[in-house]
Formats: C-alpha cells, structure tokens, sequence
C-alpha cells in the first residue's frame, strides 16, 4: 500500500513518500540520521505533519516522521524527545504541578517542532519556557546541546530553524513554576473566559481548560469530523513590515523587533475574504475556516494544487487591497504559491 503526505499531515494533501522510517526513541532518530547523512538519498524529516503541506509529486527520497516518546519531569525541567504529542507535554506538566505551558494547550504536533518556528499563543511562546535542547547537525553529524538563546528567536515566528534543513530537533528541555497560579492573561478573549481582569490570573489547569474552548471555537483543536481543522491551523504568518502602507493605516499593529506586525486575519478579511469564503471558487474543495480567516481548510478531496492556487488566489487579493503580500507560516515541500 502506498504511503502518502495525505495520510501523515493535518491539511490532508499531498503526494507519495518514497521511503518512511519512523524511530520510535531518540537512539533510534540519531542513528538514522547518521544513516542519511552519508546517502545520497534527499532527506525529509517531519514531526506531527500539522505545520506542513507537500506537493502531489511527494516526495521521492527518504521521509523520517520522528515518533520518539520518552518524556522526564525533573524538579522544574520537563525534557521531552521531539517525537512526543504536544499537548501531552502540556498535561503531564500541569498533572506534575508545573505552570507555564499551559497557553499553549491544544495546539497540535509534535515537541520537537515547537522551537521550529517558536510556536506561541495566548501571549505565551515557546521561547520563554525553553531552557536547552539537543539539536543534531546534518551538516557535520554532531549531536549538540544548545541554548535556548542560540535558536535565533527574536521576530514573530522566526528560528535558526525556520527554512533550513541543516538541524534537527531531537529533544527539548524546559524550565517551568512549581506554582497554582498561571503568569498574567494579558488576551482579553481568555480573561474574559476565565472571569478574570485582564493582567489577572489563574489556576493553570483552568486556563487550559479555557484556552482549549477557545481553540475548539475556532477551529483550531485536531478533530477528523470537523473538516475546519484539516488546515496546518494558521496557513499566513502575521507580517512584519518596516513601513505600514497608508491603505492598512486602521490595522491594528503590534510591536516587533524587525518592525510592526500585522495581524494577517484582519487583512484578508478586510481584503473581502470572510470566515467561510471559497466553496463558490475554484472546484469547492479548499476555503477559509468557517470559524478563523487565517486559515485555510481542506473540505474533502482537495489536492495540494488546489490548496496553492487557493492560497495564491487569497494572497494576491490582499496584496492588491493593502499593498501587502502575505507569505506562508507553515512549511512548503514540493510547492508553492
């Protein structure tokens, strides 16, 4: 039986794979990676598929989807393998009485992607609680412990990591509170769940249980009979500009350290793309999430194809409103748009 990308990722597209390892602990991962280093077989390596779209060609060479599992809870410091669900990360620490992770509950995929494009929510990213993680380099075929401050975070969704293949995540080690209160819910939309102020905060399992019904309402928690989340979940990364245009001059702005970031959902939504849009363009097999504009949702039968022109089709309609171009936060492999 064939093995396609349709079968490994979250937006439910893409092609063939020609060759599918999947270790299954971190001995495992390294050794096959050393394996691949000295091959002259193009190398794939992917966590939980939720934060990548392949093209219908696939992907010939050799695919490794890390399934590594051994989670530890040491004192403050949880230390996961890249392989382990997230959101199980999530709700071991809070069941071991640890605060800090759980903003970013529900989001799907696997540990070792979280530092990828350092993953956040609710005011809370990946960067703040991570401490170290061992990072294997294709290029010389070491196995390094590094730093958090070596990742390269900084602007809105970006690592050394992002667009580059040359490392892979293979565990991650994070410093938590022992503590029954969460830091400060600064996101309205979640005081306001919680019944709390705003700066106010609260038990960390009830900011879970809160960011999970808000998660759930947009959807954005993995559900196969909810066709509004067979998405990578934000399909457009926010952009960065250093100089908004006079046409987005009503968009609201937030800080960023290379300029201002937009919030990429308003845009396309004030580009005339409504929460819903697309089942009347195109063959009707891709459109907006009826319940978020930033993403972009296979409603059954669509092929990767169909997802770019999509996407390509909500891009330029935002470029030509505002005069901004919209780029992908998820990852492409044998596609674009």
């Amino acid at each position: 039986m064939t093995i396609t990308f349709a079968d490994l990722t979250t937006m439910r597209v893409g092609g063939p794979v020609g060759r599918l390892l999947v270790p299954e602990s971190m001995s495992q991962l390294v050794d096959a990676l050393h394996e691949s280093a000295g091959s002259d077989v193009p190398l794939l390596v992917m966590g939980g598929g939720s934060n990548l779209v392949v093209g219908d060609i696939g992907w010939h060479g050799t695919v490794i989807k890390v399934g590594s599992s051994e989670l530890d809870v040491d004192g403050e410091r949880v230390t996961a393998a890249a392989g382990v669900d997230w959101d199980h990360v999530v709700r071991v620490s809070l069941d071991q009485g640890l605060a800090g992770l759980e903003a970013l509950s529900g989001i799907p995929g696997a540990a070792g992607g979280t530092p990828v494009q350092n993953v956040g929510a609710f005011g809370t990213v990946t960067s703040d609680v991570l401490e170290s993680l061992l990072v294997f380099d294709r290029t010389t075929g070491d196995l390094e412990r590094w730093p958090a401050d070596r990742c390269g975070f900084g602007s809105h969704r970006q690592s050394v990591f992002k667009r580059s293949d040359r490392w892979v995540v293979v565990e991650v080690t994070f410093r938590l509170r022992r503590s029954e209160q969460s830091r400060a819910i600064e996101y309205a939309d979640l005081a306001n769940r919680l019944g709390i102020e705003v700066g106010g905060t609260a038990a960390p399992a009830d900011v879970r249980q809160a960011v999970l019904e808000l998660r759930r309402s947009r959807g954005m928690v993995l559900d196969p009979r909810d066709h509004d989340t067979w998405s990578v979940g934000s399909f457009f990364v926010n952009p960065v500009l250093a100089d908004v245009p006079e046409r987005a001059a009503e968009c609201p702005r937030y800080f960023d350290v290379k300029g201002t970031k937009l919030p990429a959902a308003w845009l396309i939504e004030r580009s005339g793309f409504p929460r819903g849009y697309g089942r009347e363009w195109g063959n009707g097999t891709v459109s907006l999430s009826t319940r978020h504009a930033l993403s972009v949702t296979n409603r059954g039968g669509a092929t990767a194809s169909d997802v770019m022109k999509f996407a390509a089709h909500i891009r330029d309609g935002v470029e030509a409103r505002f005069g901004i171009r919209l780029g992908p936060e998820c990852d492409l492999v044998n596609c674009s748009f």
